[in-house]
């Protein structure tokens, strides 16, 4: 969700509201896959920004920032992640994975029909404290770690705040534009990759009609905030809170996206939506 403490002008790429846009167009999302990670993708379909996935009836929905196949239909899904919420992370690329996976194939098909796939985070901290900016993860055999299992999944945690020499300048580049988006950034940036988004970012930050889909956002917001401040009065501020939070946990907000709205934490919220839960 955008935060209520900014315009649209001031958005950078770890923004949500403005990484989803940027990543609408198809040679950029396709440029920053290959950066990432390092091959050369021929192309990719029209990017799906901002995809739900509802698997299960009354089962829990994900919001997906890019959701994206390429022309050998390999599944790539692109996070940006600002708050630093290290413990939830892990178990959270594997319910994006498993959610991915269900979408992919119906009840009763070959389980060869799943696809090779990507869950790639970009994260303003350090998620596991290492100092790398690149974690990368696949399934391998415990007692002989050169067998991989082979299940095609893979999980990327990126950190914009590395101090690592463990990418290359490209990519390295690229991390730090996440939270410099500016003209002064991308003028001094080795990569043109870094120039030619931020001439799409400025044309984004120009468009009378995105404005207004952003403003529109702020306003959802405030309405939600406002919400449950009313049902609070009514039913006990308490009460009237938690159930707004469950009412978004419900529409497929993440745990993270609720936090950042309750000013709580995410551990809080998860209290209370399964507080909630078994409440029903």
């Amino acid at each position: 969700m955008p935060s209520t403490q900014k315009s649209i002008q001031d958005l950078n790429l770890a923004d949500d509201f403005l990484f989803a846009k940027v990543m609408e167009d198809k040679e950029i999302c396709r440029k920053v896959l290959e950066k990432i990670l390092g091959v050369s993708i021929r192309n990719v379909t029209m990017p799906d920004t901002q995809k739900t996935l509802d698997i299960l009836y009354e089962g829990k929905g994900i919001r997906l920032d890019v959701y994206v196949n390429d022309d050998k239909g390999t599944v790539y899904n692109v996070e940006m992640q600002q708050r630093s919420r290290k413990g939830s992370l892990p178990k959270r690329t594997r319910y994006y994975q498993g959610s991915i996976d269900l979408n992919l194939i119906s009840a009763g098909e070959d389980y060869e029909k799943l696809r090779k796939s990507f869950v790639i985070f970009i994260c303003t901290f350090d998620p596991f404290s290492d100092g790398r900016h690149v974690y990368t993860f696949e399934n391998r055999c415990r007692e002989n770690p050169s067998l991989v299992l082979g299940d095609e999944t893979v999980k990327i945690l990126l950190n914009t705040r590395g101090k690592l020499d463990d990418a290359d300048e490209g990519l390295l580049e690229l991390l730090a534009y996440v939270e410099d988006t500016t003209d002064d950034f991308a003028g001094r940036a080795a990569d043109p990759l870094i120039r030619e988004i931020q001439t799409h970012v400025n044309k984004i930050k120009l468009s009378k009609e995105l404005e207004v889909d952003y403003m529109t956002l702020l306003q959802r917001e405030r309405e939600i905030r406002k919400e449950g401040r009313e049902e609070g009065r009514e039913e006990g501020m308490a009460y009237g809170e938690a159930k707004m939070i469950i009412r978004l946990y419900n529409n497929g907000y993440t745990l993270e996206q609720i936090a950042a709205v309750a000013e709580k934490s995410v551990d809080e919220i998860r209290e209370i939506v399964e507080r909630g839960e078994l409440g029903r």
